[in-house]
Parts: C-alpha cells; structure tokens; sequence
C-alpha cells in the first residue's frame, strides 16, 4: 500500500485532503502534520472524521520520513524547503500552495515578493493542470498543484487559446468564490456580518491567479495572453463560477465551438461540457472533481462567453491534487474521485 502524507493538514484544504484520501483505496494516509496542533487527533479538530482517531499531528520530518508521497497544505512561501529535504530522500511531493506554480522566477518574486530558495527544484517541478500537462506530470516528483480560480479559468477557454480561436488580449475573467476560498483564519472579510448578504469584489486587477493564468495559457498560445481577473466572494461555502468573455477572431458558428469544445475534451475524466443552450452553475459540482462548462454567443457585440464551474475545495485544491497523485502514480485517474454532485 503507497504511504501518503499531509503536511499542514488541518487548514480546510488538508481536512478535505485527508476526507478524500480516506476513502482512496489505493492508499494509505501515513500522517499529518502541522505547526499549530502538534499532538492533537484530527478528529478532536473535526469531529466529523470520527474513524480517524489515529490520525495525530505530527512534525514535518516525521511525515517525510514514513511517506512515499506527500501533499503540502500550506501558505504560499512555506513548502520549499521542506520538499527539498523530501525530494533528498526520493519522495514525490504535491504542493497545493503557490511555491511550484510558476516557472518564471520574476513573475513569482513581483506577485510573492519572494525568490525561488533551490533554482533547480522549480526547473524539476510540473504545473499540475492535468488537463494541460499530463504526459508531463506522469513522470516528474514535483507538482505544483494550480489555484482554484485558475483552474476554473484556464479549463474555461484552453480549446479557444491552444487553437488561436480569440483575441490573447482583453480577455475579461468575473470569478466568484466561496468562503473557503479565503481560507480557515479569519479576515475582516470573512467574518459573517460582513459576507452574509452580501456580495463584493476584492484584489481587482491585482489577484496573484492572473499572472499565473497568462503564464500557463501563453505557453499554448502564439502569442502572449493578458486577461482583466476580477474575483468576487460569495456567501456560499464552497464553489466557483468564472463567467469569461472573449472577442472571437473571426466570425463563429456556436455548434461548431461546441463541438471542438466536446472534442477536445473527450478523454477528460472530470470536464463536461454542457448541451447549448444550459448554463453552468454551482450546483452542477457540489462535491465532486468535476468542471462543468457552458458556452453562450452574444452576436450583438461579437462575444464569446464561456461560463466555468468546479468545486474550489476539490476540483479547485484537494480533488486535482488527487487527480495529479493517480497519474505520477500509475493509477487510474478517477480512483478515489467518482463522486456524484450533491444537487443541494
């Protein structure tokens, strides 16, 4: 049985790490880890893990130790050097924060304010966008595991981008997101009085996804893409739904869009795209590793509009995590992952 870790396991994407290896049968969790609970079973954090009592936070170095492979869950800045001591000891490491996400050590340090600690380490690493670099993500030891909103939105127009369909500039990305995806500790935002019946944008034009959005679409395009990422967070727990609009190149036919869309993902386990006419909303992946897509033609103003949804807390973190886990390991895609949308 393949040992697996958690490391930084009780923020809420290592709680639905742990929820979702749990019932992984392929693997073992080895252990968790974190700073602030050393000492303490999961289940006293979250009572709904009841069975996993012997599950108890642990140091890093004792996760590195027992584990063949290992999930960071941890603030961006932090995974570095403890994947360089893994990766010392031959283990394969998925990082769920923004460590790996870039291979262009300036445009990390401009958005970070950091530099890459070990050079060497990011040249090794993969962008885990499964549906962007599988055949590469097969055979590295370090994944560095995409954001939320910009999964959404790079599964959301990659048929367009890789086949020069739109304009790479004035791309417009209006995302929103659940709570969740602010995170466990408490912000002036988050707190209940200030989100609940309430709707607001927040970083506008200045959301650390963008750069890493134009990073990883550009390397399929021709030409260098640039979008306007405007995030929004809901009063939801969980979910994301990115309303993209581009300005086609050339005069389009939407049955046609549709049909390279439903084409180009066809072997893609967790992308469906939806007849023309439906709308992606939330509920269409509630629970699961699914990103559900929609397409919608204004002829007036000569727009393309792609509506994207996934689940940020799976789809959007531990799910693709998974997802990235089942390939380097040789395992089937979907294992551990064939979970039905809740419809509520």
């Amino acid at each position: 049985m393949i040992q697996v870790g958690v490391v930084g396991g009780t923020g809420y994407v290592g709680a639905e790490l742990i929820r979702l290896l749990s019932n992984h049968n392929k693997i073992q969790i080895s252990g968790i880890s974190s700073t602030s609970y050393k000492g303490k079973p999961i289940n006293s954090l979250y009572p709904g893990f009841y069975d996993l009592k012997e599950l108890v936070c642990e140091k890093d170095d004792e996760i590195i130790k027992k584990s063949d492979l290992i999930f960071l869950a941890l603030p961006s800045g932090v995974s570095e050097p403890i994947v360089e001591k893994a990766v010392a000891k031959n283990k394969i490491c998925i990082d769920m924060g923004a460590d790996f996400r870039f291979k262009n050590e300036s445009s990390y340090r401009k958005w970070y304010g950091k530099n890459f600690v070990t050079p060497e380490l990011h040249e090794n690493s993969v962008y885990g966008l499964p549906e962007l670099n599988r055949k590469y993500i097969k055979e590295c030891k370090i994944v560095g595991n995409p954001g939320c909103y910009a999964t959404s939105v790079q599964i959301g127009i990659l048929p367009l981008i890789s086949e020069g369909l739109i304009e790479e500039k004035g791309i417009i990305a209006d995302c929103k997101s659940g709570l969740t995806g602010a995170g466990k500790v408490l912000s002036e935002s988050s707190h209940f009085v200030n989100c609940n019946e309430s709707f607001s944008a927040y970083k506008v034009a200045n959301h650390r996804h963008a750069p890493e959005i134009e990073e990883n679409l550009s390397s399929v395009s021709e030409e260098k893409v640039k979008l306007t990422f405007i995030p929004h967070l809901i009063p939801i727990n969980r979910g994301i739904l990115s309303t993209i609009y581009t300005t086609p190149k050339s005069s389009i036919d939407i049955e046609s869009i549709y049909q390279k869309y439903c084409e180009f993902y066809k072997e893609e386990p967790f992308v469906r795209i939806l007849p023309l006419g439906e709308v992606s909303k939330v509920n269409n992946v509630r629970l699961s590793n699914y990103c559900c897509i929609s397409m919608h033609y204004d002829s007036e103003n000569n727009k393309l509009i792609i509506i994207s949804c996934l689940d940020n807390m799976i789809k959007g973190a531990a799910g693709q995590a998974i997802q990235n886990m089942n390939i380097l390991l040789g395992l089937d895609e979907r294992e551990g992952l064939t979970y039905v949308p809740a419809v509520f």
